[in-house]
Order: structure tokens, then sequence, then C-alpha cells
């Protein structure tokens, strides 16, 4: 598997980004695809090691080692093929998800672990390059047609599964592009949107109908879906977002962190957005130390604020994890995103008091906190006494995760079973909600997670649907 002692005799090469003062002056994509020789180098770092940890550290079970190999061999469409074979949207993972397989890999436990991130971005780069991904249409149309609520990245990952399988596919998806939190959620400074319009384009020729501003439960009711529909497979995400319910919360300037980021992506696709949320002039705090919270940091810094703090309510983490005691498994660690480094101030164990502010939020008032025990006996987080202090706040972005679907009409309107944490309830075993023919994938059914994550439930939604309709099913699980 690759270069027998490349392990022990070359070092791990990282992807060039642009400079900090180049790359904040506009939205573009800064981080460039290893050159060949370089990804080959990284391809024979891989050890060969007989268990390959790093592909169940993937959620979508990435085949890591051949890959790798074929990419150390320079056989780039065959490393091409092995990718897709697991993994409908490498450019996707390869440009924002946080490489939970490197965190696993063998090397790791004494070494910088194998660049497989970047061989990933590598190779799917490659394949466009070369106009070696192209559609797959069907050998055959069963006649089931399948509904898709939802076009992140579980809904496109399930929708491209079942055209391939021959049933004729709609996408619905309630705003006015297609994407979802790829979309209009994550920046194109990490992801450029041109990567979601050139898989729409495959998708099409491959059966799927896409239908923007089609809000199931809105303006498209639920029932015409259950009445015109062999399945349905809800993939809208978790959206709600978790509010921060203190003094001064209503004050203008105080804003949640997707009602900003959004704002920008239209702006940057072209459209004119009235009353735009911008940092620019102003003292920003970011509250939620998230890849969101950082996604703030960045927009923010590319929007000419005057500073940017974010806050963090949890204690700093370590700079190093303890390897021997966490590896495989995803460590926490401290982490200094490419956001991070264009320009913030970082604080942790900070819970917000209160807003204050003349018409509009001036200031925010918070103080330490730490975990302490309660009169209960449990454990919690507890003001430190004496250490409240003001910080001037001209924009306060809240970006501390999401509670579930939220209320959208869809889930009231199918009157589907959720779970304790408000998601739509259904297994991995075969993603059936307890609505006859209606299943549910994703952030919706799990709660917040990561695209690679609801790329690996939207493949097993889609076989569960090809088994459910066809009794059997030939697609990957």
């Amino acid at each position: 598997m690759g270069k027998i002692t490349g392990f022990m005799e070359l070092q791990r090469i990282a992807e060039v980004a642009d400079p900090i003062n180049a790359r904040v002056r506009h939205f573009r994509e800064f981080i460039h695809t290893l050159e060949d020789g370089a990804a080959a180098k990284q391809g024979a770092r891989c050890m060969d090691c007989g268990i390959p940890f790093c592909q169940s550290g993937c959620p979508v079970n990435n085949i890591i080692p051949d890959w790798n190999d074929l990419v150390y061999r320079k056989q780039w469409k065959e490393a091409l093929d092995v990718l897709h074979s697991t993994n409908n949207f490498p450019e996707f993972t390869g440009r924002i998800c946080p490489a939970p397989c490197e965190a696993a890999c063998t090397l790791n436990i004494n070494n910088d672990p194998v660049g497989i991130k970047s061989i990933e971005h590598f190779i799917i780069d490659k394949g466009y390059e070369n106009g070696w991904v192209v559609p797959q249409p069907p050998s055959h149309k069963t006649g089931r047609r399948v509904a898709v609520v939802g076009s992140g990245p579980a809904g496109l990952a399930c929708a491209q599964q079942l055209a391939r399988a021959g049933h004729d596919v709609v996408v619905f998806e309630k705003e006015d592009r297609i994407g979802g939190l790829l979309r209009y959620g994550i920046p194109d400074f990490k992801m450029e949107k041109h990567w979601i319009d050139r898989r729409m384009a495959q998708m099409s020729i491959e059966g799927v109908d896409f239908r923007p501003n089609a809000h199931v439960g809105g303006n498209v009711p639920a029932s015409e879906l259950l009445a015109q529909f062999d399945a349905i497979a809800l993939t809208g995400g978790a959206e709600k977002p978790r509010d921060l319910p203190v003094p001064g919360r209503d004050l203008p300037g105080v804003h949640y962190a997707m009602e900003f980021l959004p704002q920008q992506n239209r702006v940057v696709a072209g459209d004119r957005v009235t009353e735009q949320i911008v940092a620019k002039g102003r003292n920003v705090v970011v509250i939620g130390g998230g890849d969101t919270g950082s996604d703030c940091v960045g927009t923010s810094n590319r929007q000419g604020a005057l500073s940017v703090t974010q806050f963090e309510l949890l204690p700093q983490p370590p700079e190093l994890e303890n390897k021997p005691l966490v590896w495989p498994y995803w460590p926490i660690k401290l982490r200094t995103s490419s956001s991070h480094e264009e320009g913030c101030e970082r604080d942790w164990s900070v819970a917000t008091k209160r807003f204050e502010g003349n018409g509009r939020v001036e200031r925010l008032i918070a103080a330490r906190v730490e975990m302490q025990r309660d009169a209960n006996g449990g454990m919690r987080m507890m003001e430190v006494p004496g250490t409240e202090f003001t910080l001037k706040a001209d924009l306060v972005l809240l970006a501390m995760g999401f509670t579930g679907p939220g209320d959208t009409g869809l889930v009231e309107q199918l009157a589907v079973e959720r779970d304790a944490r408000t998601n739509v309830k259904a297994t991995t075993d075969d993603y059936r909600t307890s609505v006859a023919k209606v299943f549910a994938a994703g952030d919706m059914r799990r709660g917040q997670s990561l695209v690679v994550w609801a790329i690996r439930e939207g493949r097993q939604c889609a076989r569960a649907i090809d088994e459910f309709l066809a009794g059997a099913s030939s697609l990957p699980r």
C-alpha cells in the first residue's frame, strides 16, 4: 500500500492557502489543491496498517487506503471511482469536512496523520479537471415516484442514489436555490457554490427534478406529496437555532448567525439584499465557539469589522490531545480555523448576562463561569463571583447550535412522531418514521451534525426506500 517506508521518509504536506491580507478582501476559496507530486507523496505515507481505522473514523466509510495507494501510483481516475463508490459529493467534504478520518489514522498515534482530506480534495478536483465526473443515468425506470423534502447534503445524496436506481425523484426546496445549508449556511470562501450547480447539472441528467421555492408544509401541502408519491424522504435539516434568553436580547443588532450568513451568500450570488446585516465598522461579538461561529468570524472580517470577539461557554480545551487516551476517536482539543487566523479575540468559560444599548445594542455584560456542584448535587455552569465585565458590542451574532427541525409546517402536517430532542423519530435500521411510506434522514433525524454524516444518512435512507419500493436493493449501504 503506497510506498512501504513512505510514512517514515515523507512528511505531511499541507495545502497552500493565500496570504491573510489577500484573502480577506474577497469571498472566493483561498485553499489550493495539492500538486500531482505532493498528492502522490501524501498517498505514499499511508502505512498499510492492517486495520484501517481511518475508514471507521469516516462516517461514509471511505475506502481510504485504496485511493491513497492509487494516488501514489498516479492512477487518478481509478482513485476517483473508488472515492465515488462511498461518497456522492467529495467536492463538498474535501473542502468542509473536519476530517475525523485523520484523527483515526494509525500514523496519528505518534506522528502527523496522512493528509486524507487534502488527497480527497485533490482526487475530485482532478476528476472535474479531466471530465471524469459524468452523469450515471439508470439503465431502466421503475415507474415509482419519490419526493425528497430538503436539498442539503442528505437530500441530494438520497435523491441521486434513488435516481440511479431508476426511480423518478423530485427534490422540494423551500428556498429560491437548491443546496440547503451548503448554499446559504457555508460561506463561499469555504466552498464556492458552483460545486453545487455542477452536481445539480449531473443529477438533472440522471433524472432528478429540482423544485425550489416549494415549501412543503407551506405553499405545498404535505397531503399532496402523500397522494402523489410512493415514498417521501424528509431531509430538511435542523434549522431551529438555540436562543439566548437574556435581558436585551430583543435589541436591534442582536441576530442569529443564520440571519447573518445567508445574506452574504446571497450578495455573493448577485442578489440585492435590503437592510443587510453588515459588520463593517462595528465591534462584533460572536457567541458560540463552533464552526458556525467561525464562519461568522471570517465573514465579519471580510465585511470590514472594526473588531471581532468570539465567546465560548465551555472551558478552553487543551492545545494537544492525549493521543494514547483518545485515539482513534475524535479528540477534544483547541482548534484554530483559518477564520480565526484572519483576526479574532477568543475567550472561553464566558456566559453572557445581558445586552444593553440606547435603541440598539451597544455593549454586552458577561461573566466567567465554571463547573460547580449545585444544591441538588448535580454539576452545572455557575458564575464565578466578581468576574463580571463589559464589552463594547455593535453587532452580536448568536452561533450556539441548533435544537431541531423547528416548526416549519412540514412535520406538523405529516404528524410524524418526534423524539425527545424534537427530531423526527426514525432509526438507522430502515429510516422509517411513524407514518407509512415516510422516511427521514440527516440532521432532521439525528440532530445537528456534519455534512459527511448527512451524506451517509442520505445514502442509507435511499437504500431503505429502494428496498421498500422494490423489495430488494442493489444500492450500497
